[in-house]
C-alpha cells in the first residue's frame, strides 16, 4: 500500500482523520501520532501480545495492523476501557491479585481479558489460559492473570464495572497521579 492514505476512525470513542503512509503500523499511529502510550511494542512480530488493542471489539496485534486499512474502524486501547478518573474492574482485579509486576505486558493481557469477558462473562480457567496463549509475560505472572480474570468476573457479576481511581490508589497505598 504505497503512498499516503486518508483514514477516518475512532480511538477510545474519539474520531480522528489522518493521512498516513501505507506502511504505518497502528502501534506507531497510536503511540507517536495520538499519544496512546499504553500500547507497548515488545517483539514487533505479533508474538508477544504487548501491543494488543481491540479493533471493532476484536483483539489485534497493533504491530501487525496497518493503520491505512482501518477506515471507519473503532479502536480501543487500555486508555479507553474506563472513563477518565475511573478504572475498569479488570484493571482493579489485576492490581489486587498481583497481576501487575513490571507492567510492560499488562496492557496486552488486560485488553485480551476484556475481549474474552465481552464474549463470555464466566470463562473457565482453561478458557482464560487459552485466550492468553498469544501473550507473553517475562515475569511469569500467568497464574496471577488467571486469578485476575476470575476476580473481575466477580466484580462484573455484582454489576461493578468501574472504580474511582483515586479511591483505589488510596486503598492500595499507591502514589497519586501527577
Amino acid at each position: 500500500m504505497p503512498g499516503l492514505h486518508r483514514v477516518r476512525f475512532k480511538v477510545n470513542g474519539r474520531e480522528y482523520e489522518l493521512e498516513v503512509p501505507g506502511h504505518e503500523r497502528l502501534l506507531d499511529t497510536l503511540r507517536y501520532r495520538l499519544g496512546f502510550v499504553g500500547v507497548k511494542e515488545g517483539c514487533g512480530r505479533g508474538e508477544c501480545g504487548s501491543c494488543i488493542v481491540l479493533v471493532n471489539g476484536e483483539p489485534r496485534n497493533s504491530c501487525l495492523t496497518l493503520t491505512a486499512r482501518l477506515n471507519n474502524a473503532e479502536v480501543t486501547t487500555i486508555e479507553g476501557i474506563a472513563p477518565p478518573g475511573k478504572l475498569h474492574a479488570i484493571q482493579v482485579a489485576f492490581i489486587e491479585t498481583g497481576g501487575v509486576q513490571c507492567g510492560f505486558c499488562t496492557p496486552g493481557f488486560i485488553m485480551m481479558a476484556k475481549a474474552l469477558l465481552d464474549r463470555n462473562p464466566d470463562p473457565s480457567d482453561e478458557e482464560i489460559r487459552e485466550w492468553f496463549t498469544s501473550n507473553i509475560c517475562r515475569c511469569g505472572s500467568y497464574n496471577h492473570y488467571v486469578e485476575a480474570v476470575k476476580k473481575a468476573v466477580e466484580y462484573l457479576r455484582k454489576g461493578i464495572v468501574f472504580f474511582d481511581e483515586r479511591e483505589v490508589r488510596e486503598k492500595l497505598h499507591l502514589k497519586p497521579l501527577g
